[in-house]
């Protein structure tokens, strides 16, 4: 290992130690270790300390092809000192500020999509809805009507049909008579006999689903 490579080693190694420092205060403050079952914060702390020693063995290999070396150690635990004594209140600062903005950007956020978004679709939702509803009750009503006034009309034309009807009823020879009623009966019955079979096929149905 030449003397350019043990240097660059150094400094990326002081490099990872401040690295880790900060990774370490990221990871506590976002963890809450006091809110967070034993379990969770085992997981939690096996990952973040695997995750830490591939990130440190991945530029050490970057720089001197993975070699490992006793300054090395050294030079991890001055990176992290001097991450203690010199950077780690400033970044805390940075840290919380920067925590403060996102939360503050995502509230402004949710605000303006509830507000610019939400409510006016909600409004326009609930203002269609109205209106479709009152359209349906008056066309409603409007077939109703329609629907009274055709009825009437039918009455009063089928007046004279009926009168007919009736005229030529009383003109029909008792056995014509007697033919049609005895067809009307049976038309009747198996009316009745088929409402009879579909309410109780309904019912079968009914019990199945149940």
């Amino acid at each position: 290992m030449t003397l350019s490579t043990q240097f660059l080693t150094m400094l990326a190694m002081i490099g990872m130690g401040s690295l880790f420092g900060a990774s370490l205060d990221t990871y506590n403050r976002f963890l809450q270790r006091h809110k967070r079952k034993t379990w969770i914060i085992f997981i939690n702390d096996i990952l973040f300390w695997v995750y830490q020693g591939l990130s440190v063995f991945y530029v050490l290999f970057s720089v001197n092809q993975g070699e490992l070396r006793f300054y090395i150690f050294i030079a991890l635990l001055c990176g992290f000192a001097a991450y203690q004594s010199l950077i780690k209140r400033l970044y805390l600062k940075i840290l919380d500020w920067v925590i403060s903005l996102a939360v503050a950007s995502y509230r402004l956020s949710v605000k303006i999509v509830f507000t610019l978004i939400y409510r006016p679709l909600r409004f326009l939702t609930m203002a269609i809805v109205s209106l479709l509803l009152l359209a349906g009750k008056g066309i409603w009503s409007l077939l109703k009507t329609i629907l009274a006034i055709l009825l009437w009309i039918l009455r009063v034309a089928g007046k004279p049909f009926e009168m007919l009807l009736s005229y030529f009823w009383k003109l029909l020879p008792k056995k014509i008579k007697k033919t049609v009623e005895r067809l009307y009966n049976r038309l009747a019955g198996f009316t009745d006999h088929l409402k009879n079979y579909t309410v109780k096929l309904i019912d079968r149905i009914k019990k199945i689903k149940k």
